[in-house]
């Protein structure tokens, strides 16, 4: 912990007088974020880090691999459902970005199996095993990995349109969607489209 302290000691010092006036606003008058960020909990990839963003601007979405699961209002717990119901039908935020990236562990887990993560990790991505159907033929390990990590992205939006109330807001234009895939070693991001990745420049 003597590391985190430190961080937040730095926080206070060098970044709060700096930024004081902008959590005050954000405390008196609420939130109001321009997109909801789904991304990997990966420690390696910051979704605020990655784009640039100050507190206030993004309302992200953490878990393993960023999948969105479909449309389920069951009596079992559903956080990243949750979330979403939260940014778009309360806060009304007008973007969602899917965030897939590279040397994902969630991907790998649902490609190489996982032995030492069966009671969650396992079962959570079994939802995205679909993806390996589409792998080419004679492809390498790392070859496979990058397809489904980018296939793993488009799921997530295609399972974004199974909700009724992001499906509405998208065909009356209140809502846009948007999927990306980070390279961690690169540092480079895509736009993941539905038929084609494009680097962003």
């Amino acid at each position: 912990m003597d590391r985190l302290i430190e961080g937040y000691r730095r926080f206070r010092q060098e970044i709060w007088p700096e930024e004081r006036a902008r959590y005050e606003a954000l405390a008196k008058r609420g939130q109001k974020p321009e997109a909801l960020v789904i991304a990997c909990s990966d420690s390696r990839v910051d979704p605020q880090t990655v784009f640039g963003a100050v507190a206030g601007e993004l309302f992200v979405v953490r878990n393993v691999a960023g999948l969105v699961p479909t449309y389920e209002p069951d009596a079992h717990y559903h956080g990243t459902s949750a979330a979403l119901e939260y940014a778009v039908r309360v806060l009304k935020i007008p973007k969602v970005v899917v965030l897939g990236h590279a040397q994902c562990g969630g991907v790998r887990a649902m490609v190489e199996g996982a032995p030492d993560a069966r009671d969650f990790v396992e079962p959570w991505m079994s939802m995205a095993e679909g993806a390996l159907k589409t792998v080419p033929h004679h492809a390498g390990t790392e070859e496979v990995l990058d397809h489904c990590e980018i296939e793993v992205v488009r799921l997530s939006l295609k399972n974004l349109m199974t909700f009724p109330w992001i499906a509405e807001a998208v065909a009356e234009g209140r809502l846009r969607l948007y999927g990306y895939r980070f390279d961690i070693h690169t540092g480079k991001l895509e736009q993941v489209a539905p038929d084609q990745v494009v680097p962003v420049t």
